[in-house]
């Protein structure tokens, strides 16, 4: 049966008002994060873009941080990925080492703002002098310090240590405090809590940590030894509290808002929590130093975002990263909700003067490192791992530090080497 013409004109309508009643799905980019980082942030970035392209709106979805590597091989693999994804920032290596993710480099190479964006996001979104990834956002570390305990101490709340040297004689004087005030933290049972706090004190002292590849010597510098026998004999000194020894990251983030530590590497988001947990303590924030004075570091964690081989929306998703490291959105995002910047040149404005915490600690993205491996669990943040297995026998045992250090060298560069 021929459809008279007149029905050709009111099918070819419907479908016309059909299209114009969804535009926004069809234009819509789509986002994958993992879950068990800083959402708030994401979606209030996310938030700022829709609003400024409602022609061209982000549809963000959260994957759970576990699944992650699977589904994106999945979805490489069957052609229907998004068109931007967000990653914790140190599996960034790992992405790009297996071709996974789009080379940005001739895209967005002239944007000035990637010469002062967190050197540690762009050190792991860097794979063989080519750039797959910007910041998304940044977790930084930091020593915090209580400065009521340091008073009862007879120690000037203005003045926090510049060396572990400073740290060592600061701590014995608020441990002879007494009661069950100690002078300084370290975590016995996490990896990941030690590399961000204790890693960041052999940086600032010179060495190195993890091996890039196979041929790479880890463990590097007279930094390492230094600071294992710091923190052995800080242990020693009794400036450590005893259950310190079984902290695994589950209350470590509930540690220093006790009020019954003097100093602690710890993360920004120290900040906010402190307020919440003790809300009448006094505390600074100061740059993790090394064993010389001037020597600073700090561990910058967060994400990266990236875009997935097979998007097919690559130039919006270029503007968006543009839009990330805006002036405007560092500013009137980022830091308007107290969140690090991920620019270095972006910590000095309006919200962070009105805040000199949330400053002080700003001041770390500048200085902040991040381990570049394809192998960062195995290496690092295992529970079995030679790092935590390293420094458990540096801070419990009187085995001899270089034998220590030999044998976690051994086991990095055979792990390296798989």
């Amino acid at each position: 049966m021929t459809v008279p013409t007149f029905g050709k004109y009111r099918l070819a309508l419907a479908a016309m008002l059909a299209m114009m009643a969804f535009p926004a799905m069809a234009e819509d980019l789509e986002m994958w994060e993992r879950s068990g980082g800083n959402a708030g942030m994401v979606d209030a970035l996310v938030a700022a873009w829709n609003d400024k392209n409602p022609d061209r709106k982000i549809h963000l979805t959260y994957i759970p941080h576990t699944e992650m590597v699977p589904k994106i091989a999945q979805a490489i693999a069957s052609g229907e990925v998004p068109d931007l994804m967000g990653m914790d920032l140190i599996y960034g290596p790992q992405f790009e080492a297996a071709g996974q993710l789009v080379d940005i480099t001739d895209l967005i190479v002239g944007d000035p703002s990637l010469k002062t964006a967190s050197p540690g996001h762009m050190a792991v979104s860097t794979y063989e002098g080519r750039l797959y990834g910007v910041p998304l956002y940044a977790d930084v570390s930091a020593l915090f310090y209580n400065k009521d305990l340091f008073r009862k101490a007879g120690l000037d709340p203005e003045r926090p240590p510049t060396s572990l040297a400073e740290i060592r004689q600061y701590a014995d004087k608020i441990t002879a405090l007494g009661g069950d005030v100690k002078g300084y933290f370290l975590p016995g049972s996490c990896a990941g809590c030690n590399i961000f706090t204790v890693g960041p004190l052999m940086w600032a002292s010179g060495a190195t940590i993890e091996p890039k590849d196979a041929n790479d010597e880890p463990l590097q510098g007279d930094g390492v030894k230094e600071v294992l026998q710091w923190a052995r004999d800080m242990i020693k000194a009794g400036n450590v509290h005893e259950d310190a020894r079984s902290e695994n990251g589950e209350t470590f983030h509930l540690r220093f808002g006790s009020g019954k530590l003097g100093m602690m590497g710890t993360g920004n988001f120290n900040i906010a929590l402190v307020k919440e947990q003790n809300p009448n303590m006094d505390f600074g924030v100061a740059l993790l130093p090394g064993v010389k004075s001037g020597q600073v570091s700090s561990f910058a964690g967060g994400d990266i975002v990236t875009i997935p081989k097979g998007s097919k929306r690559v130039d919006d998703a270029i503007d968006f990263m543009k839009f990330l490291l805006s002036e405007e959105t560092q500013v009137e995002v980022y830091a308007k909700n107290l969140n690090m910047t991920t620019r270095g040149d972006m910590a000095d404005n309006k919200y962070f003067r009105e805040n000199p915490k949330v400053q002080q600690v700003a001041k770390a993205i500048e200085v902040a490192k991040t381990p570049y491996t394809l192998k960062f669990f195995e290496l690092i943040n295992s529970p079995q791992g030679p790092w935590l297995q390293m420094l458990q026998r540096a801070y419990y045992e009187d085995t001899d530090l270089d034998t220590i250090i030999a044998d976690a060298k051994a086991q990095m560069k055979a792990i390296a080497a798989e």
